[in-house]
């Protein structure tokens, strides 16, 4: 596996993440910045580190299985691993432009 093909891999889980959004707010996980890795593993096996918009987050359960399953939905995927953390703790800065501006925070 070449450095090329993990970065193919690693654009298609980013836009397989593209597809989550947390149900209370218009923006995808990826945009709000709840991504903090995403690591390609030899035979195609993917990491997602991740937290939520807060550990009290009436999604929680919802959120990193649905994000299992759009990375999983990807042919070249073997395995998915999501692991939620809440360090360090999830603020507004961590949002994309693209979501500020959905949410008119700018």
């Amino acid at each position: 596996m070449n450095d090329q093909n993990n970065k193919e891999l690693k654009e298609k889980v980013v836009q397989a993440l593209k597809l989550v959004y947390d149900p209370e707010i218009p923006v995808d996980v990826y945009e709000l910045g709840l991504i903090y890795e995403i690591n390609i593993f030899p035979i195609n096996n993917v990491f997602i580190l991740m937290t939520l918009t807060s550990p009290a987050c009436p999604a929680a359960e919802m959120i990193p299985g649905d994000v299992e399953a759009k990375v999983k939905a990807i042919p070249e995927v073997n395995d998915v691993t999501v692991e939620i953390t809440f360090d360090p703790p999830y603020t507004q800065d961590m949002m994309s432009e693209v979501a500020k501006l959905e949410l008119g925070l700018l």
